[in-house]
């Protein structure tokens, strides 16, 4: 099983989580604890939901697709790219669902609030992209923008398809997830064949193409996907509560699940994983040192560090 363990001064304390390796066909390449039990893709689902909104029409510009694969950071590019995303369907802001909140990003938000920004809007949320790819599909396709977020609207329907195929899993019941949209279940072992497709499928292609293009669009620079997908020439996802996806270019998927919701455990075990692959340079490994063994801080030092513990068993 995956536990990583924080190293403060003599204290170790674990956190525990599951990672699986598989093939688009999802068998099973190496495993770590429970790769069955079900959560919630969260935003990793987001290069298959841009995908079903392709398919349903939304015609999308290159760096339009990485937004709609995006949990943004809400930095000045990316949100003009969203705006882009709108225009170019004859939409606008008032048409997006998702919350209004401000910028992941600590320097985005500051920016703003020094412009006299005071209020938090709905282009500025993380899943702005995701859902102006949901609404250019409803457009291309004739269907209600309004509703689009509801599980029996032909979009959702359509999604909850495509990733049900693609990941050899049933991902219903479906739940809310945090901008709304129905959030779509899953296991480490169905998350894995879902990335491993993401390298391989013809239809996913171009999403993979983008991902690798612009990882700094998908997330933000220096964030733990970002970083995997520049390190391994792949593309990377990362959802809320501690779960991450790994496309490898060669056709494997790794999916990380932290059982208590660490982001930074997941993406510790997923950097883990792809070192045992022996799929990481040295200057990769290098390169991802930051986010593979991240500082811990107490008082404004670094005090200790979250390091690995995994054991992958091979199939």
């Amino acid at each position: 099983m995956l536990a990583a363990s924080v190293r403060s001064g003599l204290i170790e304390t674990y956190h525990h989580g599951s990672v699986a390796v598989c093939r688009p066909d999802g068998s099973v390449v190496a495993r770590s604890g429970d790769i069955d039990r079900p959560y919630f893709l969260r935003s990793s689902a987001k290069p298959f939901q841009a995908l079903a909104s392709v398919e349903s029409g939304a015609s999308l510009a290159p760096m339009e697709l990485a937004l709609a694969c995006a949990s943004h950071r809400g930095h000045p590019v990316q949100v003009a790219v969203v705006e882009s995303m709108l225009a170019a369907g004859g939409l606008g802001e008032e048409d997006l669902r998702c919350p209004e909140d401000f910028p992941l990003a600590a320097p985005a938000q500051r920016r703003l609030l020094q412009a006299g920004h005071g209020r938090p809007r709905r282009i500025w949320h993380n899943c702005s992209g995701k859902h102006a790819g949901f609404l250019r599909a409803c457009v291309a396709s004739g269907w209600p923008t309004t509703g689009y977020l509801q599980p029996n609207h032909p979009l959702q329907k359509r999604i909850v398809d495509l990733v049900s195929e693609l990941g050899r899993h049933s991902v219903e019941p479906v739940g809310v997830d945090g901008c709304g949209a129905p959030v779509l279940r899953t296991t480490a072992k169905a998350m894995a064949t879902l990335f491993a497709s993401l390298a391989v499928e013809p239809a996913l292609g171009e999403i993979f193409s983008v991902m690798r293009r612009y990882p700094a669009l998908v997330s933000g620079n220096g964030e733990g996907d970002s970083a995997i997908a520049t390190a391994v020439h792949g593309a990377a996802k990362g959802g809320a509560q501690g779960c991450i996806g790994v496309a490898l270019p060669f056709g494997l998927g790794v999916a990380v699940k932290s059982w208590d919701g660490s982001h930074d455990v997941a993406v510790v075990g997923a950097v883990a994983a792809i070192e045992a692959l022996g799929a990481l340079s040295l200057t990769g490994a290098s390169r991802l040192a930051p986010v593979g063994r991240p500082v811990v801080q107490g008082g404004g030092l670094g005090v200790g560090s979250l390091e690995p513990r995994l054991d992958l068993t091979f199939s």
